[in-house]
Protein backbone atom coordinates (compact mmCIF):
# COMPACT_ATOMS: atom_id res chain seq x y z
CA UNK A 1 0.00 0.00 0.00
CA UNK A 2 1.60 3.12 -1.24
CA UNK A 3 1.51 6.38 0.95
CA UNK A 4 -1.66 8.05 -0.16
CA UNK A 5 -3.56 4.55 -0.06
CA UNK A 6 -1.96 4.50 3.45
CA UNK A 7 -3.34 8.06 4.21
CA UNK A 8 -7.20 6.87 3.47
CA UNK A 9 -6.96 3.47 5.20
CA UNK A 10 -8.09 3.09 8.82
CA UNK A 11 -5.14 3.21 11.15
CA UNK A 12 -3.35 0.26 11.72
CA UNK A 13 -3.35 0.46 15.57
CA UNK A 14 -7.09 0.42 15.64
CA UNK A 15 -7.70 -2.22 13.03
CA UNK A 16 -5.02 -4.46 14.91
CA UNK A 17 -7.37 -3.19 18.50
CA UNK A 18 -10.44 -4.58 16.47
CA UNK A 19 -9.15 -7.72 16.11
CA UNK A 20 -7.59 -8.21 18.92
CA UNK A 21 -11.65 -8.72 20.77
CA UNK A 22 -12.04 -11.56 18.69
CA UNK A 23 -8.92 -13.11 19.51
CA UNK A 24 -8.01 -15.47 22.83
CA UNK A 25 -5.54 -13.27 25.13
CA UNK A 26 -2.76 -15.23 24.13
CA UNK A 27 -2.87 -14.89 20.58
CA UNK A 28 -0.41 -12.71 18.05
CA UNK A 29 -1.30 -10.94 15.30
CA UNK A 30 1.47 -10.66 12.53
CA UNK A 31 2.42 -6.24 11.13
CA UNK A 32 0.99 -8.36 7.91
CA UNK A 33 -2.22 -9.94 9.05
CA UNK A 34 -3.03 -6.02 10.38
CA UNK A 35 -1.95 -4.85 6.90
CA UNK A 36 -4.09 -7.13 4.58
CA UNK A 37 -7.15 -6.32 6.98
CA UNK A 38 -6.47 -2.80 6.91
CA UNK A 39 -6.70 -3.03 3.21
CA UNK A 40 -9.36 -4.84 3.02
CA UNK A 41 -11.83 -3.05 5.21
CA UNK A 42 -10.68 0.09 3.74
CA UNK A 43 -11.67 -1.81 0.07
CA UNK A 44 -14.94 -2.67 1.71
CA UNK A 45 -15.77 0.91 3.10
CA UNK A 46 -14.81 2.11 -0.27
CA UNK A 47 -17.20 -0.84 -2.16
CA UNK A 48 -20.34 0.32 0.29
CA UNK A 49 -19.69 3.64 -0.15
CA UNK A 50 -19.40 3.86 -3.92
CA UNK A 51 -22.57 2.13 -4.35
CA UNK A 52 -24.78 4.34 -1.87
CA UNK A 53 -23.19 7.35 -3.50
CA UNK A 54 -24.59 6.02 -7.09
CA UNK A 55 -27.60 5.16 -5.55
CA UNK A 56 -27.96 8.92 -4.42
CA UNK A 57 -26.17 10.18 -7.12
CA UNK A 58 -29.27 8.62 -9.30
CA UNK A 59 -31.98 10.36 -6.79
CA UNK A 60 -30.11 13.82 -6.94
CA UNK A 61 -29.14 13.99 -3.61
CA UNK A 62 -25.58 15.14 -2.15
CA UNK A 63 -25.83 12.92 1.08
CA UNK A 64 -25.58 9.70 1.69
CA UNK A 65 -27.72 8.29 5.33
CA UNK A 66 -27.44 5.57 6.77
CA UNK A 67 -30.09 4.01 4.99
CA UNK A 68 -28.36 4.01 1.80
CA UNK A 69 -25.95 2.25 3.47
CA UNK A 70 -28.12 -0.21 4.56
CA UNK A 71 -29.56 -0.62 0.87
CA UNK A 72 -25.93 -0.60 -0.76
CA UNK A 73 -25.29 -3.95 1.77
CA UNK A 74 -28.65 -5.35 0.73
CA UNK A 75 -28.18 -4.79 -2.84
CA UNK A 76 -24.36 -6.25 -2.79
CA UNK A 77 -25.47 -9.28 -1.67
CA UNK A 78 -24.43 -8.66 2.33
CA UNK A 79 -28.12 -9.31 3.34
CA UNK A 80 -27.03 -10.60 7.08
CA UNK A 81 -25.16 -7.53 7.47
CA UNK A 82 -27.68 -4.98 6.01
CA UNK A 83 -30.54 -6.58 8.39
CA UNK A 84 -28.15 -6.15 11.62
CA UNK A 85 -26.79 -2.65 10.32
CA UNK A 86 -30.55 -2.02 9.65
CA UNK A 87 -31.42 -2.98 13.58
CA UNK A 88 -28.29 -0.75 14.79
CA UNK A 89 -29.61 2.22 13.14
CA UNK A 90 -33.00 2.15 14.41
CA UNK A 91 -31.68 2.10 17.74
CA UNK A 92 -28.92 4.83 17.12
CA UNK A 93 -31.78 7.08 15.90
CA UNK A 94 -34.66 6.30 18.47
CA UNK A 95 -31.85 7.08 21.26
CA UNK A 96 -30.70 10.09 19.06
CA UNK A 97 -34.27 11.21 20.07
CA UNK A 98 -34.45 10.42 23.28
CA UNK A 99 -31.31 12.40 24.11
CA UNK A 100 -33.03 14.85 22.34
CA UNK A 101 -35.75 14.75 24.14
CA UNK A 102 -34.55 14.96 27.53
CA UNK A 103 -32.37 18.13 26.96
CA UNK A 104 -35.05 19.67 25.33
CA UNK A 105 -36.89 18.79 29.14
CA UNK A 106 -33.53 19.86 30.76
CA UNK A 107 -33.76 23.36 28.73
CA UNK A 108 -37.43 23.73 29.72
CA UNK A 109 -36.62 22.69 33.22
CA UNK A 110 -33.91 25.49 33.72
CA UNK A 111 -35.60 28.30 32.06
CA UNK A 112 -38.53 27.82 33.60
CA UNK A 113 -36.10 27.79 37.24
CA UNK A 114 -34.31 30.91 35.95
CA UNK A 115 -37.72 32.83 35.41
CA UNK A 116 -38.81 31.96 38.87
CA UNK A 117 -35.31 33.29 40.11
CA UNK A 118 -35.55 36.15 38.11
CA UNK A 119 -39.41 36.84 39.30
CA UNK A 120 -38.31 36.27 42.73
CA UNK A 121 -35.39 38.81 42.49
CA UNK A 122 -37.34 41.58 40.63
CA UNK A 123 -40.58 41.39 42.85
CA UNK A 124 -39.73 42.64 46.38
CA UNK A 125 -41.51 40.74 49.36
CA UNK A 126 -45.07 41.96 50.38
CA UNK A 127 -44.52 43.44 53.48
CA UNK A 128 -41.49 45.52 52.06
CA UNK A 129 -44.01 46.58 49.54
CA UNK A 130 -46.47 47.58 52.06
CA UNK A 131 -43.69 49.72 53.95
CA UNK A 132 -42.63 51.30 50.77
CA UNK A 133 -45.64 52.27 49.68
CA UNK A 134 -46.91 53.65 53.13
CA UNK A 135 -44.05 56.12 53.55
CA UNK A 136 -43.97 57.15 49.92
CA UNK A 137 -47.47 58.20 50.76
CA UNK A 138 -47.33 59.29 54.58
CA UNK A 139 -43.53 60.76 54.14
CA UNK A 140 -41.83 61.85 57.49
CA UNK A 141 -41.99 65.09 58.38
CA UNK A 142 -39.39 66.92 60.03
CA UNK A 143 -39.73 69.89 62.41
CA UNK A 144 -38.42 72.70 61.74
CA UNK A 145 -39.95 74.97 64.19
Amino acid sequence: MDQEEQDKALPIANVGRIMKQNLPPSAKISKEGKQLMQECVTEFISFVTGEASDKCHKENRKTVNGDDICWALSSLGFDNYAEAISRYLHKYRQAEREKIKNNHKKYEGSATKSLNQTQLILAPPPSLSRVTHDKLQNPPTTDQS
